[in-house]
């Protein structure tokens, strides 16, 4: 949703429980709603000690979340300078300045970069604009392997109508209104 007013997204659970979030005026973010973000969470289970990547962070609603609920870290990409700053608004009001890094990048050049990592990520969240999805997609699908560490997760957000391909079977894949949540599990060996 465009311009939705400052202070209308929350932190769900965890150190930071209740703790608003700004949403960068005049542009296009559109935030995981809480409900969605409280399913997503409940899914996983719990993530203390994750190192987490939050592609097209906005206003860094899910990746402050895991942070919140015990994450070790989390980078951030954002390529949308205003959205970028509110982004680092948010993180110092929570504290997180030690446990997060802001990319300012085109997502191609973060998710090639990211992928030269010697540990992968634990978590990868996944939620740009639904009309680039199926871009985005081409560009993640070869790099799963580099960006994710053995055990680790990918959690896609798009339209109802979406259906993700990463070359991996989901093992959760729920709508919610408008919005569907893909996960896939990197499980090394599995398909």
């Amino acid at each position: 949703m465009t311009g939705r007013p400052p202070g209308k997204i929350r932190i769900v659970a965890g150190a930071h429980r209740g703790r608003r979030l700004k949403v960068a005026a005049g542009t296009a973010v559109r935030p995981t709603s809480e409900r969605v973000r409280e399913a997503v969470f409940d899914a996983l289970g719990p993530v203390g000690g994750s190192c987490v990547l939050d592609m097209f962070a906005g206003t860094g609603a899910m990746g402050l979340e895991a942070l919140s609920r015990g994450a070790a870290s989390c980078v951030f990409v954002e390529n949308d300078p205003a959205v970028a700053a509110t982004l680092k608004e948010n993180i110092a009001a929570l504290g997180y300045q030690a446990e997060a890094r802001v990319l300012q990048l085109p997502y191609e050049k973060a998710l090639l970069g990211l992928s030269d990592r010697e540990d992968g990520f634990d978590l990868l969240f996944v939620d740009p604009p639904y009309r680039i999805l199926p871009a985005v997609e081409v560009v993640l699908k070869p790099l799963l392997p580099s960006l994710l560490a053995d055990d680790g997760v990918v959690v896609v957000e798009g339209s109802r109508k979406t259906r993700v391909d990463l070359g991996r079977t989901p093992v959760f894949d729920r709508t919610y209104g408008d919005t569907r949540i893909t996960m896939i599990a990197m499980r090394r060996g599995a398909r």
